[in-house]
């Protein structure tokens, strides 16, 4: 879907588009994808500011200051203040998400059409205890466009896609499950059919069993 890897087989389709190489390739007209990678992936070297606003700084004729605000804003938008100077050093692994998520969702506000954003998220909670946990998981609701982000202005995203193992990211996070399973897809359902299935790989994975079909060696 990000375009980073041309596909083996089959169709990748976005907005009604095929997709028939490389993000680098071709051009999507009215589609931008963000990444909020795992381990955010956030440049050691650079402070927070200077991390969310990258795109911006790299790739748009903004002046610094505004740049400078549009990234406060974005930054009060997953619930962070005050943070804009500090290194990634200085930072909670929680903290790290929130500001990995903000440089995905930061906007050119001089456009005359903000672009719908799809947003891909890998592993968003990993390594993170049960209350940050909660706190990215909100986040992810928060900012799509049923949702209001922390300054209860409306998401800007139009939809997203998590890779997660994590069973409270599941139920918190997202509406529609796909589960794969020796890199095939083996069932698909709601949210809520999730730990009701009747497939027996979801079952084991629900639970959390050793005994199943999913093999640990």
């Amino acid at each position: 879907m990000a375009g980073l890897l041309a596909p083996d087989k089959g169709d990748v389709i976005i907005c009604g588009k095929k997709r028939h190489g490389l993000v680098s390739d071709e051009d999507i007209e009215g589609l931008r994808i963000g990444l909020v990678f795992q381990s955010a992936a956030l440049f050691d070297s650079l402070t927070v500011r200077e991390n969310v606003g990258f795109l911006l700084y790299e790739n748009s004729s903004l002046p610094e200051d505004r740049i400078g605000k549009l990234v406060t804003e974005t930054l009060a938008a997953v619930g962070l203040k005050g943070v804009e100077d500090r290194m990634p050093s200085e930072l909670s692994g929680g903290m790290k998400k929130r500001v990995a998520l903000a440089r995905s969702i930061i906007f050119d506000d001089t456009k005359d059409v903000v672009e719908p954003e799809v947003l891909l998220y890998d592993e968003p909670t990993a390594g993170l205890d049960p209350i940050a946990s909660t706190v990215v998981e909100d986040l992810i609701r928060s900012v799509h466009m049923t949702g209001r982000d922390a300054l209860g202005k409306p998401g800007k995203i139009a939809s997203y896609v998590v890779v997660t193992h994590q069973h409270s990211t599941i139920r918190r996070a997202v509406d529609r499950l796909l589960f794969l399973h020796e890199g095939k897809v083996v069932w698909e359902g709601m949210t809520h059919e999730f730990t009701t299935s009747a497939n027996p790989i979801v079952q084991q994975f629900a639970s959390g069993s050793l005994d199943g079909p999913i093999k640990y060696f």
